[in-house]
């Protein structure tokens, strides 16, 4: 029986991965860049919102360069253009999300200090 379960399981995903829909490592890579990029957007702007804590501009401002960093990286090695399947759209997202948490990350940092 779990023979048939099996072989069923590998019908269905190699009629996935012939349908182009498969998520394979070119972008897996910027698509995970992109949510740590939104994660330092979102935690930029709460320690703007919120003064007080002096971790979540020191988080932001670091997910959002990691975030840069990784999908810059790929942005540069990836072969081919948009809709090739590489992750090269998913790396311009996480380099802007990125850029942007960082810089919202800094702003926060900046005013926490001026303000102790």
């Amino acid at each position: 029986m779990s023979d048939d379960l099996l072989l069923a399981v590998l019908r269905a995903t190699d009629a996935v991965g012939v349908a182009g829909y498969e998520l394979g490592a070119g972008r897996t890579v910027p698509s995970v860049a992109a949510v740590i990029g939104l994660a330092a957007v979102v935690l930029g702007a709460v320690a703007l919102a919120r003064r007080g804590a002096r971790s979540r501009p020191v988080a932001a401002l670091v997910l959002g360069l990691v975030a840069a960093i990784v999908g810059g990286l790929h942005a540069a090695t990836a072969a081919g253009g948009l809709g090739t399947g590489n992750g090269l759209a998913g790396a311009v997202v996480a380099v802007v999300l990125g850029l942007a948490g960082a810089g919202l990350g800094g702003i926060a940092l900046t005013r926490t200090r001026t303000s102790a």
